[in-house]
């Protein structure tokens, strides 16, 4: 053992058994062992008697600095870094005061033992805090571990996901993980809804397969509704126009009330929407040539109670040909044929009108930028970059969407 080092040592519900030899040697090497009571019944008779619990972080704390003479050793369940002891005292008393032995999280094992990848997983600790607070980032993920609560069980968090419309997922609840007694239950939210459970679990969400995501409250805005609120293609989901970006672009394109507006790339239709929102006395023809993305921009001006949008399905400019002249156009997408887009749709919009279009890559920025500059003397250029606030635990988390090069543009007379 390191002098002058405390070492954090995770445990699971297999207690001792399942620690490598490292850390048993750190544990009876200790001249002071720490950790939460809950501990005790995982280590053997000798060691749970010399382990002094502590009730809170802060007392934990105390101790530690009180016998920086000692060779002290913390315990904690699972990995001490994962929703644990260690990142609260390391942050306190500083990182290079420690060593962590990590022991396999209950997260980590509960995904091994329904035999899902958690690489990409939304995880969230709802001790201390509502599933309302991160029923949002549930009903986008496509797997979602969460650590249950006393306030919030497994059969609580169910019923509130079906209550809010979200039923499209299945559901693993993982219990005692490790111990003898341990327990996956597997069923749909409506089952895990009727069950009662342990206070030790982990449960896990996996969205069936190609299944839309359902919106959450519709119609709030006019603009800017949040993404989570448009029906999208699985497994297309993240090409939906950003809620921040779809803003910019939308009062970049000068609308009236009587715009005449088209949506070239409309995908599932979130920009097509917010233009007839704002359009109410005018028309949008939302150009999408996916059947599939067509007709969730059906759906979802049916959930909006949008009656000035017109789904039209095709490739353009061939799906265009027989469409009013526009006062505005939005061209959105990230093929190679934007720019091809853009100029056959600029020879299209009326004199005044506005054109605007998000690219997503330098060489289709170029190329945009180029056509413009030959037509238009005002056009305009933003690099948008937003980063989301995501709360975790006590902390917050900033989460970076994808950069989008935005252009606008008004034909002259």
């Amino acid at each position: 053992m390191a002098a002058g080092k405390v070492h954090i040592v995770g445990i699971g519900d297999d207690g001792v058994d399942g620690m490598t030899a490292q850390a048993r040697r750190l544990l009876e090497a200790a001249d002071l062992l720490l950790g939460p009571e809950s501990c005790a019944a995982l280590l053997p008779a000798p060691l749970a008697a010399r382990l002094q619990a502590s009730v809170s972080l802060e007392e934990l704390i105390e101790r530690i600095e009180a016998a920086t003479s000692q060779q002290i050793v913390v315990l904690a369940s699972g990995d001490p870094l994962f929703y644990g002891t260690a990142r609260h005292v390391c942050a306190k008393l500083g990182k290079d005061r420690f060593e962590v032995v990590p022991h396999v999280s209950s997260m980590q094992l509960a995904f091994a033992r329904v035999k899902e990848s958690w690489e990409d997983a939304f995880l969230a600790n709802l001790s201390g805090q509502s599933i309302e607070r991160v029923i949002d980032r549930i009903r986008s993920s496509e797997t979602v571990g969460l650590f249950t609560s006393e306030q919030w069980p497994p059969s609580a968090v169910a019923r509130t996901l079906l209550e809010e419309g979200i039923s499209y997922f299945g559901a693993y609840v993982c219990e005692n993980l490790g111990s003898p007694d341990e327990r996956v239950t597997q069923g749909s939210l409506a089952d895990i809804a009727a069950e009662t459970f342990g206070p030790l679990n982990v449960m896990i969400l996996v969205r069936k397969a190609r299944t839309a995501d359902a919106p959450g409250q519709v119609g709030t805005r006019l603009f800017g509704n949040p993404d989570e609120s448009f029906l999208q293609s699985r497994p297309k989901r993240g090409l939906l126009t950003p809620a921040e970006v779809r803003s910019l672009a939308l009062a970049e394109l000068g609308l009236r009330p009587d715009s005449i507006i088209w949506d070239v790339g409309a995908g599932s239709g979130s920009v097509s929407l917010e233009a007839a929102q704002l359009a109410r006395n005018g028309m949008v023809y939302a150009i999408e040539m996916d059947p599939d993305d067509h007709r969730l921009i059906l759906a979802n001006a049916e959930r909006f109670g949008v009656k000035n949008l017109q789904a039209v399905l095709g490739c353009a400019p061939e799906a265009w040909a027989n469409l009013p002249d526009p006062d505005a156009i939005y061209v959105g997408g990230s093929g190679r044929d934007v720019a091809m887009l853009v100029e056959k749709a600029w020879g299209r919009l009326r004199v005044g009108g506005r054109l605007v279009t998000a690219c997503n890559s330098i060489e289709n920025l170029a190329a945009v930028h180029s056509l413009l500059r030959a037509h238009s003397g005002d056009a305009s250029y933003w690099l948008v970059t937003i980063a989301r606030g995501i709360e975790q635990m006590d902390r917050i988390r900033f989460e970076s969407l994808n950069p989008s090069f935005l252009i606008a543009a008004t034909k002259p007379g």
